[in-house]
């Protein structure tokens, strides 16, 4: 189920030109696509979909396969709303998967079974190792958020897996990508299932760094305590999920998180706080038998209240740092951030840089 929605291209470049940039996209083509759309949703000359799907043919007409796939990201960008984003997902697997050869890691693309909602669906995952040797090495689990996926996050994925001598599980979260599953709590399911074969994988040592929407399943694994380690980076948590927040969204985010949930027609306000209500982990902020926490937003979050990184302060086994000057996932101090993170993942499970 899924919907289009009203949302001018002008609004995604002000909101996303510098991520696009900082997923591997030349900044000279990103000024290209930015002149050169004028719709989000036509297939057609000036549309989102087709014109950066012409820049990823142009890629592959060179034989670059990863450009090619970072393109199709973008086509398929915000969310799959329709049949022309679906199939921008499809190209962008078989460009990244065409591409992995050239990676500087083992990669390796698995299909990984589990119980959901009282029958087994398979989603697939990407595996990064330094030595390919997975069952020798801890498993950190990766995610990004509503609208940004797996394959998205690859140069974060490859760093982590470099910098920490780990077997990188990226995932897409519930509800995006090709996750069978919507996002609802009832996916924590999901969540759950790749966390325990996550132990068989790996050398029974698990973390788990969620970024962005994807952090409220890395603080619900945290706070149950089900890994060894959490990484939450940008998550919403609870004052997230309020009326008054969600009222406050930009850039079409309450669409995009709507279409993730599984609406076929855009909600009424009621409907869209009731669907996001039931994300909120004020529960499970109330149990005290957490993992090791790091938990990790920018001051000037628009979309993430403040409150949603200080309640994790004083908490057992926690640090939380909310990073001055910087905004939704500190994302302007990425490079500070990551280190940080690896610093600390190296500690609690033991991971060799």
């Amino acid at each position: 189920m899924s919907y289009t929605f009203p949302v001018t291209p002008h609004a995604m470049f002000e909101d996303r030109f510098e991520q696009f940039v900082a997923l591997g996209v030349p900044r000279a083509a990103v000024e290209e696509m930015r002149g050169a759309i004028t719709d989000m949703w036509s297939d057609t000359t000036g549309g989102w979909v087709f014109e950066w799907s012409r820049l990823a043919r142009r890629h592959l007409a060179a034989n670059q396969s990863y450009m090619a796939s970072l393109a199709y990201g973008c086509a398929k960008f915000p969310c799959l709303a329709n049949e022309a984003k679906r199939q921008a997902l499809a190209h962008q697997v078989t460009a990244y998967l065409a591409a992995a050869h050239g990676f500087p890691v083992k990669f390796e693309r698995r299909l990984i079974a589990m119980p959901f909602a009282g029958r087994t669906v398979t989603a697939p995952v990407h595996l990064y190792s330094v030595s390919g040797r997975h069952v020798q090495a801890p498993v950190l689990l990766i995610s990004g958020g509503v609208d940004t996926w797996k394959m998205d996050i690859h140069n974060i994925c490859v760093a982590l897996a470099q910098g920490l001598g780990v077997t990188v599980l990226a995932f897409d979260q519930p509800g995006t990508g090709e996750n069978p599953a919507p996002l609802a709590i009832e996916a924590d399911e999901i969540v759950l299932g790749l966390v325990k074969q996550a132990r068989d994988i790996g050398n029974g040592k698990v973390a788990h760094f969620g970024i962005s929407f994807g952090a409220n399943y890395s603080a619900m694994t945290g706070l149950l305590g089900v890994v060894d380690a959490s990484v939450v980076l940008g998550g919403p948590i609870d004052r997230a999920f309020t009326k008054e927040a969600l009222k406050k969204l930009p850039y079409g985010m309450p669409d995009i998180v709507s279409n993730a949930m599984g609406f076929d027609h855009p909600p009424t306000m009621q409907e869209f706080v009731s669907a996001a209500a039931k994300l909120s982990r004020r529960a499970l902020l109330e149990r005290a038998d957490n993992a090791p926490m790091l938990v990790i937003n920018g001051e000037n979050d628009y979309f993430v209240p403040q409150a949603d990184t200080r309640v994790f302060e004083g908490r057992p086994k926690t640090e939380a740092h909310l990073i001055a000057g910087a905004g939704h996932c500190a994302r302007s101090k990425l490079p500070d951030v990551m280190s940080l993170a690896r610093r600390w993942l190296s500690d609690q499970i033991g991971a060799a840089p």
